[in-house]
């Protein structure tokens, strides 16, 4: 069974589209979600997403309504409440089998996502690969002793200058929505929040009397140790900019990065600088509200970064073991954010851990990242 060419009848009423699974590569989606709504005004989207992303869509223009799954959810669970909602179209941004199978298992007529293994005869419309798509393959330990041994200090710069913006994740979700007629230009990622939001996060947090700018830290990363630049660093760039701008820091991350951020908010406070410390405090809107009001983010490679960027909020990151061409905040090529990278010549790896000297974050200067950091906030 084909695929119907929604050029070629009525529009579909009611299409599901099934998110992503991580926060940063949500909000990567939102590009093709606002182009399929172009695409079609007049339908009702729903998107189904893991329950920890479900509020990251609230108040968005791209999507009607949300159905989330908690953790463990069972495919038949997910299928047969799908199945009652009676959708006439499903687009598979997953590249998962279990993605694909969720809406087959929900009989919706036509489903639409890439070709991979294992699923390609659960769509009915299985989309080749883009001419332009780059897998983040990993680099095995010994490739990246051999390039280090063969001081090949311009790999890194000759991988980048080979592929460039067109390779970024952005134009993989543009992409399948442009197999239903959507628009494949690019634009920006873009997220919400209100002012009553606002208004409410500045007064539970006891941010309402700052005064002076309000800069933020986001020293964590949730895939691994390879994507964070040292947190000494951070702490550095941190105290330095305070002496040129008076602002106050807050510091972000999740329950995982409480060590770490207590660590450095007990370093800033020993120095005499004004730092709130939220880190594991926050829900998902809050977080979005308060990285909407920083005038910029310092911050790993991470879902935060991607948020802050998505609300308008300017960012300067340091990129190691990852590469801003594919993964970076932002309209691909944006100028407004400050993404850092060193002439490492095993960047980028893509592995969780440095398994040599980690050479392409400690090549990144606290004074690179201190003038980044003045220049976007002004």
């Amino acid at each position: 069974m084909a695929a119907r060419d929604p050029s070629a009848g009525p529009d579909p009423r009611r299409i599901l589209v099934r998110g992503v699974n991580w926060l940063g590569d949500a909000v990567m989606t939102t590009p093709a979600l606002l182009r399929l709504r172009e695409r079609f005004p007049s339908a009702h989207i729903t998107l189904l997403t893991p329950e920890k992303l479900a509020d990251l869509w609230r108040h968005h223009p791209a999507a009607d309504e949300i159905i989330s799954f908690a953790p463990g959810s069972g495919l038949f669970s997910i299928g047969g409440k799908l199945r009652n909602l009676q959708f006439d179209l499903a687009l598979v941004l997953p590249n998962s089998p279990r993605s694909a199978l969720e809406v087959w298992l929900a009989r919706i007529p036509a489903r639409i996502g890439y070709t991979r293994p294992w699923r390609n005869f659960l769509l009915t419309k299985a989309v080749p690969p883009r001419a332009d798509a780059i897998r983040m393959r990993k680099r095995s330990g010994l490739e990246i002793r051999a390039l280090i041994a063969g001081k090949a200090v311009a790999a890194g710069k000759a991988w980048r200058a080979s592929n460039g913006f067109s390779a970024h994740q952005i134009h993989e979700y543009l992409h399948l929505a442009a197999a239903l007629g959507a628009n494949s230009e690019p634009i920006a990622p873009r997220v919400v929040v209100t002012p009553e939001e606002v208004r409410a996060a500045r007064e539970k947090f006891g941010l309402e009397n700052l005064t002076g700018p309000v800069f933020g830290l986001n020293p964590g990363a949730e895939y691994g140790p390879a994507k964070r630049w040292p947190a000494g660093r951070f702490a550095e760039a941190a105290r330095r900019v305070q002496a040129r701008t008076h602002c106050v820091w807050l510091i972000f991350g999740g329950n995982g990065d409480r060590e770490i951020a207590d660590r450095m908010e007990a370093e800033l406070r020993g120095l005499k600088i004004k730092v709130s410390n939220l880190a594991g405090r926050t829900s998902l809107r809050e977080l979005m509200v308060l990285l909407r009001g920083c005038r910029v983010l310092l911050t790993n490679d991470s879902g935060p970064m991607h948020v802050a960027a998505a609300l308008g909020t300017p960012v300067v990151v340091p990129f190691g073991s990852t590469a801003p061409e594919l993964t970076g905040p932002g309209l691909p090529g944006c100028t407004g954010h400050h993404l850092l990278t060193a002439s490492a010549a095993c960047s980028p790896c893509f592995l969780r851990e440095c398994p040599v000297d980690f050479r392409c974050m400690n090549g990144i200067s606290v004074d690179r990242v201190v003038q980044a950091l003045i220049q976007a906030a002004a």
